[in-house]
């Protein structure tokens, strides 16, 4: 889970934008820190980079597909 130390860094936004999950290998639509819905594994991406691909990490049975969602959004 993505952690911080300093609030004042930091804020809470409802943007649209992290309610999208998306496929490995997609790119990313926003620079900053993505989990994947399924097994919690965490990575960052810039704009317009591709997320990891399906080979990045495998799921445990019940896991399900690995869809990145954004968490942390970055300017």
């Amino acid at each position: 889970m993505a952690a911080y130390k300093y609030p004042d860094f930091i804020r809470q936004a409802y943007h649209y934008s992290f309610d999208i999950a998306v496929g490995p290998g997609e790119p990313a639509q926003n620079s900053g820190i993505y989990r994947c819905d399924g097994c919690g594994c965490e990575i960052i991406a810039g704009n317009g980079e591709s997320l990891p691909p399906q080979s990045h990490h495998r799921h445990k049975p019940g896991e399900g597909d690995i869809r990145w969602r954004l968490i942390v959004a970055t300017d």
